[in-house]
């Protein structure tokens, strides 16, 4: 008589994950991770201004309310495979366990290109508002592209120092320094509707103007403001009770950006409606608002809470990215030097010294290429878009897939996945067909990266299959984990 094939233990002997703090992190940590890779303070300034210059005031705050919703609808779900598994894949492991490893591969490529351009992004952005801050001051030497390259370089090495010390740091510090740049924001929004002469103005600040593709754009502007919410799902394995704290960071991050978002949308719009004409096609619009009053004091305290902002946004994104890449390592259809860790600090260090590298070689080539700041940042913000969208679409199908396998099934959840996917490739879809100008070399590089990514899953398939079928590591439970105190052989 044949015998049946042995059965997989409930539980292992190592995780597949080993080398990363396990199960450690409290819930603030997690929540930091989630809110400083969205940066809504920096974002609250710099983001609006794009779009209120496109579209108007009164399309802005309705693209920032449709972004806000569609991101809630990403979220909620996202959140039942958050439920069930503690990954550092994120999205691309889920998509690999819902739809199988052929389509994980360019959401992985997908997410990684997200979590890259807003980092590049982040680090312009700093360099850019530091530089500024400087020139407010009325410090020599400052203003120039070499002073912003040099105050970028000091951030990324001081961001790569912080990953690798421990995710529990970098997290900490990020949303300390979130937390005062909110405060400082909303404050100066107070203080630009109280200026004489706004509320006159009022009425004419929500006015649309602006054809569809300049609505289209200005949408996929508005949901970059909230991509990167997802990110906590790649410290699931590190978090302490990941099934709870990472669904509950899904769930309410998205809704306390839109508040920001939706409150500041609107203070700009107003304000900028009573400022003198072409104020709003400047590169920093909300900046020279401040500056119309002498107020040199509020201009550099707004431009450090900006930098501020991204510096924490460039964390965390990077702290996403470099776990994505750690799964791939440990999978093999990365470097191997991309799954190890250190010893001490239990950090993938080689895939955050990379991955620092690589940001910072691209932002500071875009500066020294002679290109506006301004410019890049809005670009790479637009790619970072493309970039997330792409991972989030797969995902939402991936849930209902998920659960059907599992002996779960959910029409509520399918339907919601269909409805949202959907919605995100409308959007997607727009935005590619009414791209202009710079944006038309952003959807490109985009299509690039998902071209790639489709011919590296056939040379897997082709090549190494057992590979490929290996993809959708998680951590799995431990015997340590049921019995911490027993010794096994």
């Amino acid at each position: 008589m044949r015998s049946a094939a042995p059965s997989r233990p409930p539980v292992s002997g190592r995780s597949p994950v080993r080398g990363l703090t396990r199960r450690e992190l409290p819930f603030v940590p997690v929540f930091a991770q989630s809110v400083a890779a969205i940066a809504p303070s920096g974002t609250a300034v710099v983001t609006p201004a794009f779009v209120i210059g496109a579209a108007g005031g009164g399309a802005s705050v309705a693209a920032f309310l449709a972004a806000a919703l569609l991101a809630w609808g990403v979220a909620l779900v996202i959140r039942p495979m958050a439920q069930r598994l503690a990954v550092t894949g994120g999205l691309y492991t889920y998509v690999a366990k819902g739809l199988g490893p052929a389509v994980a591969v360019p959401v992985g490529w997908s997410a990684i290109a997200g979590y890259a351009s807003v980092s590049v992004a982040g680090l312009i952005a700093v360099g850019t508002y530091l530089d500024q801050v400087a020139v407010t001051a009325g410090l020599g030497g400052f203003g120039g592209t070499a002073t912003i390259v040099a105050l970028l370089l000091i951030a990324a090495a001081a961001a790569a120092v912080l990953m690798v010390r421990g995710i529990r740091l970098s997290a900490s510090v990020t949303l300390l320094i979130e937390c005062l740049s909110v405060v400082t924001v909303l404050a100066l929004m107070g203080y630009l509707l109280t200026r004489d002469g706004v509320g006159a103005q009022a009425g004419r600040a929500f006015e649309w103007h602006g054809g569809t593709g300049g609505l289209a754009m200005s949408a996929v502007v508005a949901i970059s403001a909230f991509v990167g919410f997802e990110s906590a799902t790649t410290l699931s394995a590190e978090a302490y009770r990941p099934f709870r704290s990472v669904p509950r960071t899904l769930a309410w991050t998205p809704v306390a950006a839109a508040v920001i978002y939706l409150i500041t949308v609107s203070a700009q719009a107003v304000a900028l409606a009573a400022a003198p004409p072409g104020l709003a096609a400047g590169s920093t619009p909300v900046t020279d608002l401040v500056l119309q009053d002498n107020s040199r004091f509020l201009s550099a305290v707004l431009d450090l809470g900006v930098a501020s902002s991204f510096f924490a946004c460039t964390v965390a994104s990077i702290n996403a990215l470099v776990r994505v890449l750690f799964t791939m390592g440990r999978e093999g259809i990365a470097p191997a030097a991309a799954g190890r860790t250190h010893p001490r600090f239990h950090t993938p260090a080689p895939a955050i010294v990379a991955a620092v590298g690589a940001v910072t070689a691209c932002a500071v080539w875009y500066l020294l290429s002679g290109a506006e700041p301004q410019d890049g940042i809005r670009s790479f913000l637009t790619l970072s878009a493309l970039g997330y969208l792409g991972s989030y679409l797969p995902a939402c199908l991936a849930t209902p897939a998920l659960l059907r396998r599992i002996g779960e099934p959910s029409r509520g959840m399918a339907l919601l996945g269909t409805v949202t996917a959907t919605l995100l490739g409308i959007l997607m879809v727009a935005a590619a067909v009414s791209a202009r100008n710079d944006n038309v070399t952003v959807v490109i590089a985009y299509a690039a990266v998902l071209t790639a990514a489709a011919l590296f899953t056939v040379a897997l398939r082709v090549c190494a299959p057992d590979r490929l079928r290996g993809l959708g590591i998680y951590d799995e439970p431990q015997r340590a984990d049921l019995l911490p105190t027993a010794t096994f052989r």
